[in-house]
């Protein structure tokens, strides 16, 4: 006879007197119960305590944080990272990552938790090809996913959409609608998903022609669409290698651009440690190799290792290590281009707990198959024990560019970008779907626009404080506390 377990009764962190009521021990809670139990929350966590955002006297200093970060980078690559971020309060914000999380632990919560993105702004959102080779919608960076409150990826969301609303010159009535669309497409795919079958939400996706459903393209738009849908299915392998490589000898090598792209060659001259070195990562390519689908195995040991290049990558990466691998089929012919990017702890550790994973590349291959509807066939991960500076690093591996194609928010219309907005709650609803409790979520988050106005109103005033925190930044690359390198 097969045993069935009740699941624990979800315990919001914020304790008062008054407690939630949840089935009796023995019952399997039905998705009414969840819904209920969701609802109950509320007395607990106000939906309109959403709102605060009040930094304490005693707030860590983001400076502080990024400093921290920079430690385990690469020294010669954290100036850049400064000056990356010091471009805008949007472009701080991107790599502002882990001051937010700090912040974000200080806020009301449900402690429902879901498998978190932990970096859910605006860009990390875009199109990239599913297996099946469909042009599908979705978050597409994880770096920092974990389990942990859904209230924070939401918060993310909104506080990205406001700051590049008010870069973009948005007005500020037409920002707040702009985040309320995000936030309130969120809430209702919620309780959507809470209608619906475990395997309807598992299924469910975001491709080109949902897409253009949801966005309704006329006019320019639909062109800008039309243009956007053709430069992703066009951004492959065969692209890359006419961008990033040159022929040399009759072999294709990627390109030098110190310090964007550094190749291996320029990185170990000496004949005897590239020799060394070339082994070692044959043997890196093997135990990657154990981590994909046995079909995927195969179809990797098709191609032999070409050229590998060190590759400065986005802005909160910046400094970390990031490598792109050239494989050939034998013949010199077929490319297959691999990104082989460093994974350290997630930046919700420190305030949700450490991941189960011990390889934190593989807690970001876990999290992106978790959250993805569909994830690239090449997602795997390795250990490199001793690196060139004597200490073990993590890596995930994925497809450089994969029909990928990231959607640029500057000067968007706010018709658009209302839109565009929308999708993404959408999108991290699905996610968040998947994942947690649904239907005690969806519960929570109700009928009314309560939640939504709230985070509307945090947005704004998160807004506020990434503009200081953007001007502390510059006045600290001023005062020579902090190095950085504008224009790289």
């Amino acid at each position: 006879m097969t045993t069935v377990k009740t699941p624990p009764a979800p315990t919001p962190i914020r304790s008062r007197s008054r407690q939630p009521k949840w089935p009796s021990a023995g019952s399997v809670p039905s998705p009414a119960d969840r819904a209920a139990f969701g609802k109950t929350i509320r007395s607990l966590v106000p939906r309109q305590e959403h709102a605060a955002f009040e930094p304490p006297a005693d707030r860590r200093d983001p400076i502080d944080l990024l400093e921290a970060q920079a430690r385990s980078r690469l020294p010669e690559l954290v100036p850049v990272r400064y000056g990356r971020m010091a471009a805008s309060p949007f472009a701080y914000f991107r790599g502002a990552a882990l001051p937010m999380a700090s912040d974000l632990a200080a806020t009301p919560v449900t402690d429902l938790s879901v498998q978190a993105c932990g970096d859910a702004h605006l860009s990390n959102f875009g199109l990239f090809g599913s297996p099946e080779r469909r042009l599908v919608f979705d978050i597409n960076d994880f770096d920092e996913t974990l389990p942990g409150p859904w209230e924070w990826d939401v918060k993310r969301l909104a506080a990205s959409i406001e700051i590049a609303a008010r870069e973009n010159g948005v007005a500020a009535g037409q920002r707040r609608k702009i985040v309320l669309a995000a936030v309130s497409r969120y809430r209702e795919a919620m309780r959507d998903f809470a209608s619906q079958s475990n395997l309807q939400v598992w299924y469910a996706s975001l491709d080109v022609d949902a897409l253009r459903a949801q966005l309704k393209p006329t006019g320019r738009l639909h062109k800008a669409v039309r243009a956007g849908l053709a430069r992703a299915r066009s951004n492959d392998s065969m692209k890359a290698l006419a961008k990033l490589t040159h022929n040399v000898d009759g072999r294709p090598q990627i390109i030098s651009d110190p310090p964007l792209t550094i190749p291996f060659g320029d990185l170990f001259p000496s004949a005897d440690d590239a020799a060394g070195l070339t082994g070692m990562l044959h043997d890196l390519l093997a135990s990657y190799r154990q981590t994909l689908r046995a079909d995927t195995a195969e179809l990797l040991a098709r191609y032999e290792l070409a050229d590998i290049a060190l590759k400065i990558v986005g802005v909160g990466s910046v400094g970390t290590r990031c490598w792109i691998v050239l494989m050939l089929a034998s013949d010199g012919s077929d490319p297959l281009f691999l990104q082989v990017k460093e994974a350290e702890d997630s930046v919700l550790a420190e305030f949700a707990g450490r991941s189960k994973y011990a390889n934190q590349g593989e807690r970001v291959v876990v999290g992106q198959r978790f959250m993805q509807a569909a994830s690239d066939i090449f997602l795997g991960w390795i250990r490199v024990a001793h690196g060139v500076d004597g200490r073990p690093h993590d890596y995930y591996v994925r497809q450089l560019r994969d029909w990928k194609f990231s959607v640029n928010v500057a000067g968007m219309p706010p018709s658009w970008f209302r839109q565009y907005g929308a999708g993404c709650g959408w999108t991290l609803a699905r996610a968040h779907a998947k994942t947690g409790d649904r239907f005690s979520i969806a519960g929570y988050l109700g009928a009314s626009d309560a939640f939504d106005q709230a985070v509307a109103d945090f947005a704004a005033s998160y807004a506020d404080q990434i503009e200081r925190d953007h001007a502390h930044l510059v006045e600290a690359i001023k005062s020579g506390r902090v190095p950085a390198e504008t224009g790289v």
